[in-house]
């Protein structure tokens, strides 16, 4: 008998990583609902897109509830849905900005996976791939509430995996370097400006953007994750493009040599 068409569900889907990812995905043959705040679907787009915002636990329901009647299960959640602040010191952000970066980048993933998981189990299989960073295992300076936030990730990311793979199900998350996508071109500013950081910040961000003019695009991170969802031992880490290098050099090089590294890179004072 013919395989039945996998299910798959990619937040933040109407450009950068997420679209990409869609996209990859859709050519791989999985049947794949993209979400945005709109649900407007991408020109030319081979998914379909729902309405969702992963700050609303009304619009997760109801977004999840949407695609389960339309073909009663799930097999890959691909978390992707997030937004980023620019450079800057991590005092010159509000609290309540702080709380809105994590109610998105984190607590928009625990949303989403609380809402698929019990699907999951019940059918007894399901990937959930979360989308970090570099910055989830190598922080960034003046990148703190951001880096932050992918750190939540990774560990949420490496307990629910644990938690789940007696389940049927595995967690995964990959975690690009800097990738060239309008996600990184509209940061959002701090709120909460300083002038003492103010050249430095300046400094900084003219840095960033300069490497990102030759930084991969989103397609690496969308091959990475179909391979962790096709992988039949899908591992919890995977570091596509820049990242991998990255990923050794935190493991391997020592903490002062590596410390040195970040600060000259960002051309930062020793």
């Amino acid at each position: 008998m013919k395989e039945p068409q996998k299910i798959a569900l990619v937040t933040g889907a109407s450009s950068g990583i997420g679209q990409a990812t869609a996209e990859r995905l859709a050519k791989a043959g999985y049947k794949v609902y993209g979400t945005s705040r709109r649900g407007a679907p991408a020109r030319g787009a081979s998914f379909e897109m729902l309405p969702l915002d992963v700050g609303s636990d009304a619009s997760v329901d109801a977004a999840v509830r949407t695609l389960m009647q339309r073909e009663g299960r799930i097999d890959l959640l691909v978390n992707n849905a997030g937004f980023g602040l620019a450079p800057a010191g991590a005092e010159e952000s509000s609290l309540e900005q702080a709380r809105a970066i994590f109610d998105t980048n984190f607590f928009g993933i625990v949303r989403m996976t609380r809402a698929v998981v019990p699907q999951m189990r019940s059918q007894g299989s399901g990937r959930i791939i979360n989308i970090g960073s570099v910055l989830g295992f190598l922080p960034m300076p003046y990148m703190a509430l951001y880096s932050a936030t992918k750190h939540a990730v990774a560990g949420y990311s490496e307990s629910l995996d644990h938690e789940l793979r007696t389940q049927g199900i595995r967690v995964s998350v990959v975690e690009p370097a800097y990738i060239n996508t309008p996600f990184e071109a509209n940061l959002m500013q701090p709120d909460a400006p300083l002038e003492v950081y103010r050249e430095i910040r300046a400094g900084v961000e003219r840095r960033v953007k300069e490497v990102l003019v030759g930084a991969d695009g989103p397609e690496v991170v969308a091959e990475m994750v179909l391979k962790a969802a096709q992988a039949a031992r899908p591992k919890i880490h995977y570091a596509p493009g820049l990242a991998s290098r990255m990923q050794w050099l935190r493991r391997f090089a020592p903490a002062r040599v590596l410390d040195a590294g970040v600060r000259k890179d960002l051309r930062l004072q020793a």
